[in-house]
């Protein structure tokens, strides 16, 4: 009698592992929507999501012109304080924008594809709804499907810089040249500076913008060709242009 007791729980636990088995859910595939109230509760959740996506790039390139403008503001504190400060001080500074306005490039790509999708769900989507007399594209959910199957960059490097220095990385530029300019053509901000005002002759300028063995009239002329390419990234004009979603840009 033991015995057969003895036998027969291993078939009785097989048994409950496989009960268990059949009443454990399935991993099925994705479950599409099959009604238009499904249909309409995807979309919302969609959009929500790629929202909260592209407000948080949009944070993070508030983040990268914030510390720019504090390098900026730091940098002219520190070199137009004391007449002991060298004017190598504002070129520093115009390098280290230069690399916050890449990172920020950079991240204004990332922002300028979540955008993107939302300004298409909403002109095909959300506008005809509140404006029935508005046609939407044609293809547009495939289009936004093919960009979510794969997605690529909407523009390069070059003229999302150029779109950042035209809302705020230019204004920065200009601040710092002309900071450096009244660095090197004031005696006063010179070391042992004298009471006049400005230096009168062109020189003396060049003389002050000298570092080290540098002499400064190379300095001159690598600050003339930066901000000779500062202006030609600045207002050089791209295919579409960023007002093709509408007025309201970043």
């Amino acid at each position: 009698m033991a015995r057969d007791e003895e036998l027969a729980k291993p078939e009785s636990a097989a048994a409950e592992a496989a009960a268990a088995a059949e009443a454990a859910p399935r991993i099925v595939g994705p479950v599409f929507p099959g009604t238009r109230t499904e249909f309409i509760t995807v979309l919302a959740h969609y959009h929500r999501a790629e929202i909260a996506r592209m407000a948080g790039w949009r944070d993070r390139i508030d983040r990268t012109s914030n510390w720019a403008i504090t390098v900026v503001g730091a940098m002219l504190s520190v070199s137009l304080s004391t007449p002991t400060a060298h004017h190598g001080v504002v070129l520093f500074a115009m390098v280290l924008v230069l690399l916050l306005l890449t990172i920020e490039a950079r991240r204004y790509r990332f922002f300028d594809v979540y955008r993107s999708r939302v300004r298409r769900l909403e002109r095909n989507y959300y506008a005809p709804i509140f404006a029935p007399g508005i046609k939407g594209e044609d293809g547009w959910m495939r289009t936004l499907g093919e960009d979510l199957r794969r997605p690529i960059f909407l523009i390069g490097r070059r003229q999302a810089m150029s779109r950042r220095l035209r809302r705020n990385y230019g204004w920065m530029f200009l601040i710092l040249l002309a900071a450096w300019v009244l660095k090197i053509t004031s005696p006063k901000l010179q070391p042992g500076g004298a009471p006049a005002e400005f230096a009168l002759s062109p020189f003396e300028w060049l003389g002050n913008a000298a570092i080290g063995p540098l002499p400064g009239w190379l300095v001159a002329a690598v600050v003339a060709a930066f901000y000779g390419w500062v202006f030609q990234a600045t207002f050089r004009r791209y295919p579409g242009g960023e007002l093709g979603d509408g007025g309201v840009h970043v």
